[in-house]
């Protein structure tokens, strides 16, 4: 499923989260974001979430093992809208795609789309997508004695202190991870 995502980044960029998912739509049909980016190394693309129209796709509501296989159980086909599923609040969600490692230990890794809600405001342990002068970033927010630390989940990146000379916000709330298997 989140594959095929990854594999169509370019359409979504204009279009609903997966409408048309054709590759020959997906290249012709693509805009480069709105907004140039500079970032730490953690991003390396956005993009606004679109939810003008949707594609629901088939799905079964049961579970499946992931450890011994169970007897089969009826099973109610129903559908899924992926935009009700990982958008709540469509005029502020937007997507970004990872860059690097900082913060694989919660399985967040290179390549991934994760989706970004501005309008959460508790930002308190949260994964959030920020800006430190100029330059995007995605850390864990923590407060350490009243002052904000941005913190990595990969002990090979250290804490970044949030300084009065610094210029520092918050763009959002990462609310979902999608990624290719």
């Amino acid at each position: 499923l989140s594959g095929l995502f990854y594999e169509c980044t370019a359409l979504t960029k204009t279009k609903s989260f997966f409408h048309n998912l054709s590759h020959e739509n997906c290249m012709t049909e693509y805009k480069n974001p709105a907004l140039p980016i500079k970032s730490d190394g953690s991003i390396s693309e956005i993009w606004v979430a679109d939810d003008s129209q949707s594609i629901e796709l088939p799905y079964y509501d049961t579970k499946v093992q992931a450890g011994f296989p169970s007897p089969a159980e009826d099973h109610l086909e129903q559908s899924l809208d992926l935009n009700t599923l990982v958008i709540d609040n469509p005029s502020a969600t937007f997507f970004v795609r990872v860059a690097g490692e900082s913060m694989r230990e919660i399985g967040i890794t290179d390549g991934d789309i994760l989706v970004v809600d501005r309008s959460i405001e508790n930002w308190e342990n949260r994964i959030v997508v920020a800006v430190i002068d100029s330059e995007f970033t995605i850390k864990r927010f923590t407060k350490r004695n009243g002052t904000v630390v941005l913190e990595a989940e990969n002990p090979d990146y250290p804490p970044i202190k949030i300084t009065e000379e610094m210029d520092f916000s918050v763009w959002g709330v990462v609310c979902w991870t999608l990624k290719k298997l």
